[in-house]
């Protein structure tokens, strides 16, 4: 399900100590890996490179005291990855979470989304006014010196 892109959008980011992060993108990654069973093909789904992928994967196995992805080396059947029963685990409890919050924000998000200015096509007109009124004073300015 794609969300309206005029949509307001929370987006649930962990951030743990020492600059590491839970997000959305390393949580696709996650869903991509489960689907393809290879990171360097969840990468490719993602436009990221295999390194990038791996790097992720490497993080957020660092991340936990179980790891998340476990892969394995190629030979005659080529390599793979699979989620870990840890790695199912926190991807289900994180889109918990962000159902958990978009549930508790709903009424906030609808009163921020009645009261939010208009988007940049309705503005334009109003963006014409200004510059105008720009030009009007830039003409003052020059003619007065």
């Amino acid at each position: 399900m794609k969300a309206n892109d005029d949509a307001l959008t929370p987006i649930l980011r962990i951030s743990f100590p020492h600059e590491d992060r839970l997000g959305r993108g390393k949580m696709e990654l996650l869903e991509h890996i489960r689907e393809t069973g290879s990171i360097s093909a969840a990468g490719r789904a993602m436009d990221m490179s295999y390194r990038r992928a791996w790097l992720l994967v490497s993080d957020m196995n660092r991340m936990f005291k179980e790891p998340v992805v476990e892969s394995q080396r190629g030979g005659q059947k080529g390599g793979g990855a699979s989620l870990t029963a840890f790695g199912d685990e926190l991807l289900s409890r994180f889109r918990q979470m962000e159902q958990t919050m978009r549930s508790m924000l709903a009424d906030d998000l609808a009163w921020l989304d009645a009261n939010r200015a208009p988007t940049a096509e309705t503005a334009s007109g109003s963006n014409l006014e200004r510059d105008s009124l720009d030009d009007g004073k830039n003409r003052r300015s020059r003619s007065q010196a």
